[in-house]
């Protein structure tokens, strides 16, 4: 299986959307291994061991994507990721008295 498959795989088996926070990746996982955790399933709890180790590799693969991506620190990326949403009008169209 490629990385890509296995990230995709993942991403599915914690039920994570399209983009997500680390801290969203957290609660999911946290969620899922309270679900499935063996005390839990006294009447199987080997199907439930099973599935806590795919959720654990999920959750391992998710977090060593995260921790080896990198993440854009230029000025004009902040500027654009830390702006208001005034801050952001007036750097893409120019002040009101600029369009008058």
């Amino acid at each position: 299986m490629s990385a890509f498959e296995k990230l995709v795989k993942a991403k599915t088996l914690l039920g994570l959307n399209e983009r997500a926070t680390l801290k969203e990746v957290k609660l999911k996982y946290k969620h899922l291994i309270q679900q499935w955790h063996p005390d839990k399933h006294p009447d199987n709890p080997q199907h439930a061991t099973r599935i806590s180790a795919q959720i654990n590799e999920a959750y391992t693969t998710v977090l060593r994507y995260i921790q080896e991506y990198e993440f854009p620190f230029d000025e004009e990326h902040l500027k654009q990721k830390t702006f208001t949403h005034d801050e952001w009008w007036e750097h893409r169209f120019g002040t009101k008295k600029d369009t008058i």
